[in-house]
């Protein structure tokens, strides 16, 4: 079985993430979405909330598992047997940092990263950008999926 996982917050996923988690489960039979644990950061969804967004929202994929991680990623890859991290990349400032972490990767534990360019409709688009536009009450609703639009106009609206 060939499996591959794209990691990242996710805080909240955007239809960027979910063009590279579709793409990537057309490549392998099995793709994990990890989200990861950092817990000196505060985010506007908790783990939870966001693991069960992204499992609504990839549910028609049909075989996509979604997992949280704290941790080297590696490590979550080695207990899995993964063999292939796949990432988006938007711009040239994004491949300089992956690089780095692909390379570290590959020397502390024989994974791959496999780069796949962003679709140029989502190369701009972040979580970050989404909360902050959504926060001064700007249109996000052809940047996110709208299961997360309506979680995110709620969450807004309660700050």
């Amino acid at each position: 079985m060939r499996r591959a996982v794209c990691p990242g917050s996710f805080d909240p996923i955007t239809n960027g993430h979910l063009d590279i988690i579709g793409r990537a489960s057309r490549l392998y039979d099995e793709v994990y979405v990890a989200v990861m644990i950092n817990k000196s950061k505060q985010g506007l969804f908790t783990v939870d909330e966001r693991i069960d967004l992204i499992r609504e929202v990839t549910g028609s994929y049909g075989n996509v598992r979604v997992e949280s991680f704290h941790g080297l990623l590696v490590d979550f890859c080695k207990q899995r047997d993964i063999p292939a991290i796949v990432k988006g990349l938007r711009a040239v400032s994004d491949f300089d940092y992956e690089l780095q972490m692909a390379q570290m990767n590959i020397g502390l534990s024989g994974v791959e990263t496999l780069f796949v360019p962003t679709n140029p409709t989502y190369s701009f688009l972040s979580s970050s950008l989404v909360k902050e536009v959504a926060a001064w009450g700007g249109d996000v609703t052809h940047l996110v999926p709208p299961a997360v639009l309506e979680r995110l106009t709620e969450r807004v609206a309660a700050r």
